[in-house]
C-alpha cells in the first residue's frame, strides 16, 4: 500500500491509473467494521481503490468535540494494507487549507443543508461538502462510497455532485451495526461498556417508530415528541428525532410510502446519530 501525504504525489501516483476505474472512501481515521465494509465495496467497484485519513477542523462544529475526536492513524494504517488498498492518502491541514479555514472558499448545499444536523451543528454541512469536494478536485475519483449512518450528509453530497456536474457515482453501503443495534461510530470509542449497552436504546427507539408507523399511526409530531420523551426518560440529550421522506428529508405526508426515521442525542457527552428507512407498507428496508 502506498502512503501519499501531498496534493503532488497522490496525483502522481494516480496518473498512471486513469485507464482503470477508481474509488475512494473518504474517512476521518479511527477505523471500525462500518469503514472496512467501505472499503470492500470499494474494491468491488474499482480496479484502484484510495481510502483519505483527514479529521477535517472545518466541519466541527465545537473545539472540544475536534480535540476529542478518536485518532490512531498507525492501527488504521495497518488495518488498511491488510485489507489490499492501493493508496491511503493523509493529508496535512496546511496542504488542504494553505490559506488557512477562514479565508478558503467554501461549497454549501443550501436549504438541505441547513436542516435537522445543519440546525444543530451550525456550520458543519459546509465543512464536510468543501472537504469532500477538495478530495473529489484531488483524487478525481470514478466512484465514492459513503455511510448511510450519515444518511443526510450522504444526501447532500449526492445533491453537490449533481448541482456541480462532477463526474463521479455515488455509492452508498448499509449501516453496520455492535450486536446490541448500536450503529458503529468512532465517536462510540467515547463510551465506557455500560454506556455503549445503554446507547443501543437509540436503535430501539427507531424501531418502536418503524412498528408504530407500520400499524398506522399517521401523528407524526406526536410520535417525535413521544420518542423524545422516551429516550430523555433514558438517560439521553435528545436533539431531534424526524420523520422525513427519504428522498428530500421534507415533513412525511399521510399517504407518502417511503420514510426515514432520523435522530440525534447525546449520551454522557458523545453526540450519536442514527437512522432507519421504511416501508409503510408494513415492510423494513434496514
Amino acid at each position: 500500500m502506498i502512503v501519499c501525504e501531498s496534493i503532488a504525489d497522490i496525483r502522481q501516483q494516480l496518473a498512471a491509473c486513469r485507464s482503470q476505474k477508481i474509488a475512494l472512501v473518504p474517512t476521518m481515521g479511527n477505523l471500525h467494521a462500518g469503514h472496512l465494509a467501505l472499503v470492500k465495496r470499494a474494491q468491488q467497484l474499482a480496479q484502484k481503490v484510495v481510502v483519505s485519513i483527514f479529521v477535517n477542523p472545518l466541519q466541527f462544529n465545537e473545539a472540544s468535540d475536534f480535540e476529542n475526536y478518536p485518532r490512531s492513524f498507525e492501527q488504521d494504517q495497518q488495518q488498511l494494507a491488510e485489507l489490499g488498498v492501493d493508496i491511503l492518502y493523509a493529508p496535512t491541514e496546511s496542504s488542504l487549507y494553505p490559506n488557512g479555514q477562514q479565508t478558503n472558499c467554501k461549497v454549501a448545499v443550501p436549504e438541505l443543508g441547513d436542516i435537522l444536523e445543519g440546525e444543530c451543528r451550525p456550520g458543519h454541512f459546509t465543512g464536510v461538502t468543501t472537504i469532500v469536494n477538495k478530495l473529489f478536485n484531488i483524487v478525481q475519483p470514478d466512484t465514492a462510497i459513503f455511510g448511510e449512518k450519515d444518511f443526510q450528509q450522504l444526501m447532500l453530497i449526492r445533491r453537490m455532485v449533481a448541482d456541480l456536474n462532477m463526474p463521479i457515482e455515488i455509492v452508498s453501503a448499509p449501516t453496520c451495526r455492535e450486536s446490541n443495534g448500536l450503529a458503529m461510530s468512532s465517536r462510540n470509542n467515547r463510551l465506557s461498556a455500560q454506556q455503549r449497552q445503554q446507547a443501543s436504546a437509540l436503535y430501539q427507539q427507531l424501531q418502536v417508530i418503524s412498528e408504530q408507523l407500520q400499524q398506522g399511526r399517521q401523528d407524526y409530531p406526536r410520535i417525535q415528541h413521544e420518542a423524545m420523551q422516551a429516550l430523555q426518560a433514558q438517560g439521553f440529550e435528545p436533539e431531534y428525532v424526524a420523520i422525513r421522506h427519504p428522498d428530500t428529508l421534507d415533513m412525511l405526508q399521510v399517504g407518502d410510502e417511503r420514510a426515514v426515521i432520523l435522530l440525534a442525542a447525546r449520551l454522557a457527552g458523545v453526540r450519536l446519530i442514527d437512522n432507519l428507512h421504511l416501508c409503510l407498507a408494513y415492510k423494513t428496508l434496514q
